[in-house]
């Protein structure tokens, strides 16, 4: 269905923030390390990591970490502690989760919303303790997200609560992302005899010792739709870290241009393409984020606009789409969709997918079209090309549940 290729995949989408005029933005303290290893050296959301490595193409890499395994550095992101018997109210002051009647040692998908409704960012909320929340949000909103949450502590201090809150930077503390079928089988190489992985399934956390590299914390979790887990660990110690999980020679090193494809393949969202600020989580397929209870205490950012959507339903919906016919381009972020000689929507992520072969896209197409199977085109370069509304994901996801009683 089209040729492979080393073009970069996140062209249109994932270094949308990218900027060579500004510099390579700030470094991670794993920089030299990828210097040293051949990476290529952009500036994504104001820091400069690698979006592919000398040894491998882009494409290769995709597919390495999906039968292999491969490891990202993503210490750009925003990692949060939150402490206090209040924190999980307060942090649910300003999100859609269920994080009070979240189980300790697991985390939540959620997204911070605004007065109409719409995803100001998506992150992860891990309940260590009912004292304590770990949380990681998105780089690209970080200084945003920083004025969230500080606004909801100090709002909450005011009223005489319990609660503090602190921001790790990625100087004192990074995160690593290893993804892929045999990550848990590396990660066990290097944990303690008495530490199983077992029971650490999907959205689960734990801190323990790895590499022999006391206190880091293990999240069961990723964006790539493979199993795998989320390390935070001290900066001083990260490339410790990583030269030991690649000591066996089966994890390999991956840069952004790999993990943008396979989130999409994954069906998962790219916030600033997916969605924003005028996307509500019902227009982006996410009302699954609303949480049962608080659907009914509806005492969330936007809960009367959004609840309103879910009993009266939207214009437009996020779907999956696949392009039809013989190799046709692919339809990158702003491409137009069309039905009938009418535009009914926007592609906001696309590209070739290294495991479907075919090309793919996510878009905002009318309501009444948003069913798999439903017949729409794509005016790339001035020309119409046939594609079709599919579900997501486009490849089936690996992740680590729990089984079902």
């Amino acid at each position: 269905m089209f040729r492979l290729s080393n073009r970069l995949p996140i062209a249109l989408n994932g270094l949308r923030h990218a900027s060579s005029a500004t510099g390579e933005g700030q470094r991670t303290a794993l920089y030299d390390f990828h210097v040293e290893k051949g990476g290529k050296i952009v500036n994504f959301g104001g820091y400069a990591l690698p979006v592919q490595y000398s040894d491998q193409s882009i494409i290769a890499s995709h597919l390495h970490t999906r039968q292999v395994g491969s490891i990202f550095d993503v210490s750009h992101m925003l990692q949060t502690r939150v402490f206090g018997k209040d924190a999980a109210a307060c942090l649910e002051s300003v999100c859609t989760a269920d994080i009070l009647g979240t189980p300790n040692g697991s985390g939540t998908l959620t997204v911070f919303t605004n007065e109409a409704g719409g995803i100001l960012d998506d992150l992860i909320v891990n309940k260590v303790s009912e004292k304590e929340l770990y949380v990681v949000s998105n780089a690209a909103m970080k200084q945003q997200d920083i004025g969230i949450m500080t606004a909801a502590v100090n709002n909450f201090k005011s009223q005489g609560k319990d609660v503090t809150i602190e921001f790790l930077t990625p100087t004192d503390q990074s995160l690593v992302a290893v993804q892929g079928p045999q990550v848990a089988t590396e990660l066990t190489k290097l944990l303690p005899k008495e530490v199983s992985l077992d029971k650490a399934y999907f959205m689960t956390s734990f801190v323990t010792s790895l590499a022999g590299i006391p206190n880091v914390r293990v999240t069961r979790c990723g964006y790539t739709g493979e199993d795998g887990v989320e390390i935070s660990v001290e900066s001083s110690q990260v490339k410790n870290l990583t030269e030991a999980l690649l000591q066996n020679g089966s994890l390999k090193l991956a840069g952004l241009g790999a993990r943008d494809s396979l989130r999409l393949e994954a069906g998962l969202c790219l916030y600033g393409n997916d969605i924003d600020s005028k996307t509500t989580p019902v227009e982006a397929a996410l009302s699954w984020l609303i949480a049962k209870r608080r659907r009914s205490t509806r005492d969330f950012p936007g809960a009367d606009v959004i609840l309103s959507q879910l009993k009266e339903g939207v214009s437009r919906r996020r779907v999956g789409l696949q392009m039809l016919g013989v190799k046709p381009p692919p339809a990158r972020s702003g491409v137009a969709i069309f039905s009938q000689g009418q535009q009914v929507g926007q592609v906001t992520s696309g590209c070739p997918s290294p495991s479907a072969g075919r090309n793919i896209a996510i878009g905002y197409v009318s309501e009444n079209l948003k069913a798999p199977g439903t017949k729409v085109e794509f005016k790339v370069r001035d020309k119409f090309y046939e594609a079709e509304v599919t579900k997501m994901p486009f490849v089936k996801a690996n992740y680590y549940n729990k089984p079902k009683k």
